[in-house]
């Protein structure tokens, strides 16, 4: 999913009200700096930063897919370097437990219906006992 771009409200409103400003006076001056030109030139400056943090979200994007294409890419090919080294040497070889591989004989198969999950606390004895003292049953 591609990153939002930035849209500034505060670039909006203030391009409004330069626009609405030169309507009174295209040559305003207000005292301290505060001239027209100097507005719309700091509204120009805005818009240059945003499209260049946009341009940047997007490249930033396109490496990004480009990234998760190469990481597919590496996975596929470990997979395939390990059933070739699989294929060479064996499934129950060294080699193929060197690889990252678990040799065909050291392979666990799990009994049907049993759980996966392991539990490293002892079992309880301890019968559960509602609150007036009677055991459950």
């Amino acid at each position: 999913m591609a990153r939002l771009k930035r849209t500034s409200q505060v670039l909006e409103k203030a391009a409004r009200r330069a626009a609405s400003i030169t309507s009174i006076d295209p040559n305003l001056d207000v005292s301290n700096g505060l001239t027209l030109f100097a507005y719309s030139s700091l509204i120009e400056t805005m818009r240059n930063k945003e499209n260049t943090y946009n341009t940047a979200l997007s490249n930033l994007d396109k490496i990004y897919r480009e990234m998760l294409e190469t990481e597919q890419q590496l996975a596929d090919m470990t997979e395939h370097i390990l059933m070739g080294i699989g294929a060479k040497y064996g499934k129950s070889s060294v080699e193929y437990g060197m690889a990252g591989g678990v040799p065909k004989n050291q392979r666990r198969k799990g009994l049907r219906g049993e759980s996966p999950i392991v539990s490293n606390e002892p079992p309880s004895m301890i019968v559960g006992v509602n609150s007036n003292g009677k055991v459950k049953a």
